[in-house]
């Protein structure tokens, strides 16, 4: 009892339709597995984190991105072996970041976490959250997906990765520049 539409104008240019943007969807999914998973850059953005300390964190605009520096205390990056059983990618191998930020800080420096400040569920703004003792943490507000402080996603909530990392370079002791290897 199937009708016979092939003689229809309007559904062969639906199907058609349908099949290019069907492609066009495969192509760019193809292009972005080629290229391998990157962290964003572009456009260097200097900026300067010598007064900023331990416990802090500093918020700035990068692309119409923000991102977070955060100074972490000796106690803080310590605590991030603390808790990694609960932790979805503990080691960050699904995670977006520089190649040299791949380690237990994700970072450059251990002291220093540079992170693109959107949460992975829905792109929510986390809240630093310490008083926690040396287990500070982010937490998203809108559906309590919770980071370490070095951005690395707790299974309890519905982030499906942790943080994204930005390329970036460290110049001197007290300087980054976001969006510059």
């Amino acid at each position: 009892m199937s009708e016979d539409h092939s003689g229809d104008p309007d559904r062969r240019r639906l199907h058609l339709v349908a099949g290019i943007c069907a492609l066009g969807a495969g192509l760019g999914v193809a292009r972005y597995l080629a290229a391998g998973p990157q962290a964003p850059a572009g456009n260097p953005t200097p900026v300067d984190f010598g007064d900023l300390p331990p416990g802090k964190l500093r918020t700035v605009d990068w692309n119409g991105r923000t991102v977070w520096i955060l100074r972490r205390s000796p106690a803080e990056v310590a605590a991030l072996a603390d808790r990694e059983s609960e932790l979805t990618d503990p080691g960050s191998a699904q995670s977006l970041q520089p190649e040299k930020c791949r380690n237990r800080h994700r970072s450059l420096r251990a002291d220093l976490f540079v992170a693109i400040g959107q949460c992975t569920h829905q792109g929510c703004p986390p809240q630093l959250r310490t008083g926690l003792g040396a287990h500070g943490e982010f937490l998203c507000p809108c559906h309590t997906s919770k980071y370490d402080l070095a951005g690395r996603v707790f299974r309890v909530g519905p982030a499906p990765a942790n943080l994204v990392i930005p390329t970036y370079r460290l110049e001197g002791d007290s300087r980054v520049v976001i969006g510059e290897a």
